[in-house]
């Protein structure tokens, strides 16, 4: 074991931690592995964060590895974590691997991947700050709840779930007619029946918790959405000021997509403290409902009802809504107060589906297409993915060809022209290309 030394340059801390805490969510887990890997070096890594319900899962490293590592993997360690027993080895992508194992305030879990000697004495002690950094922006990210995050977690979350449910079904079909077969008369081996009876049924049960998981991962009771909100705003109304109402949505209303949830709470966060800072408002209300379609959002002030929707803070909140095919109104009344009503559809748009039929291309293929609109590059995509770049460039040359082009601009293009809801910063790029 060779220490290079006992004590890191403090500048050098500075500028990793700070290359760290200005990643975007993209590219959080090929900064960390960066990062980590000069004082610990590991074979991969991975984050496993549930505030980030497009993507939970954020890999990097070795793509043996990363390609193959599971949700399920990932939340069984993080269960020996939270009981207090983290693993110095665990099941990931499908093999025990010698692990070493992070945790974070905000639930968040690092996983590092055969981890080797540390490069230093502070190696531990630098590494849990780094990480810290990087789960406590992750969520302040997920929180922010940015129109481009906003479009990207809804694509994500859609394709996750469209693919998981489709992957559930064909294995309880194959299990379930296991389980007939063996059940039947014509196996004289009792012995092996009732074992492979037994096998069969705890791998069924294990895809359904799996499918469970997933679903729980993307999804947020709408009261837990509401009282998280409330627990947010709580301290405007004990030191602000300001008394906020809250008018509750019915407690059995649908679950809202995990995006849906994000964004419902910075649009509210963010009306409420654009109405306070008007003159005379001493009262804001604020109400959820669920018509089982859509989320509708009403904000209602007792101020001078000057609020103007063409305001630049009003137009960002907008955006929030439409990057979720919802929309956000104003109206303002005279001495009456200013009223904010928003609906956010609780089904995102079935654009990927759309790209997939019209021009045959599988999940990761509409994937790629639409992180390659968004203009990211062959190493960024890979990142996002937890796959290599020649996995990249191969899908990348397969989207090619179904689309008939030979270049990132035209095949961009095309499927912005195809409307198929990219975010519009998607289209400025491929225009200034």
């Amino acid at each position: 074991m060779v220490f290079l030394t006992p004590r890191p340059d403090p500048a050098l801390v500075a500028e990793r931690l700070g290359a760290v805490a200005t990643a975007p969510l993209h590219m959080v887990a090929a900064r960390l592995h960066e990062v980590i890997d000069e004082v610990l070096p590991h074979r991969a890594l991975a984050v496993f964060t549930e505030d980030c319900t497009g993507r939970p899962q954020k890999k990097a490293g070795d793509p043996v590895i990363t390609e193959r590592i599971t949700i399920a993997e990932l939340d069984t360690v993080r269960r020996l974590v939270a009981g207090g027993e983290p693993p110095g080895s665990a099941v990931i992508a499908g093999t025990e691997h010698p692990v070493r194992v992070y945790d974070a305030p905000t639930g968040a879990v690092l996983v590092l991947c055969e981890p080797g000697d540390p490069t230093y004495l502070g190696a531990e002690a630098y590494v849990r700050a780094v990480w810290t950094t990087a789960a406590t922006r992750i969520q302040q990210q997920v929180a922010e709840a940015r129109p481009d995050y906003l479009r990207e977690s809804r694509a994500a979350s859609s394709e996750r779930l469209q693919v998981t449910a489709e992957l559930t079904a064909r294995h309880e079909t194959d299990l379930e007619t296991l389980l007939a077969t063996l059940r039947g008369r014509d196996l004289d081996d009792a012995r092996a029946r009732v074992l492979a009876t037994d096998m069969a049924a705890a791998a069924l049960v294990r895809v359904r918790a799996g499918s469970d998981l997933v679903a729980s991962l993307a999804e947020e009771a709408v009261s837990q959405a509401f009282r998280r909100l409330r627990d947010d705003l709580r301290p405007l109304s004990r030191y602000g000021g300001i008394q906020v109402q809250f008018i509750e949505p019915p407690a059995d209303g649908r679950a809202l997509p995990g995006e849906v949830a994000h964004a419902a709470r910075a649009i509210v966060r963010s009306a409420v403290l654009l109405m306070r800072e008007q003159e005379d408002v001493t009262r804001i209300r604020v109400q959820w409902n669920c018509d089982g379609t859509n989320l509708l959002i009403s904000m209602r002030d007792d101020g001078p009802g000057f609020l103007d929707q063409g305001r630049p803070a009003l137009r960002h909140l907008a955006a929030r809504a439409t990057a979720l095919g919802g929309h956000l109104t104003v109206e303002a009344v005279e001495t009456w107060g200013s009223e904010i009503d928003v609906r956010i559809p609780l089904d995102p748009p079935d654009t990927s589906g759309t790209a997939m039929h019209m021009w045959d291309l599988g999940p990761r293929e509409t994937e790629v297409l639409h992180l390659l609109v968004a203009g990211q590059r062959n190493r960024q995509i890979a990142a996002e993915l937890g796959i290599s770049e020649n996995t990249v460039k191969f899908h990348t040359s397969q989207v090619y060809r179904k689309l008939g082009v030979t270049s990132r601009a035209a095949a961009a293009a095309l499927a912005v022209d195809a409307g198929l809801g990219f975010s519009d910063s998607a289209s400025a790029h491929v225009a200034r290309r």
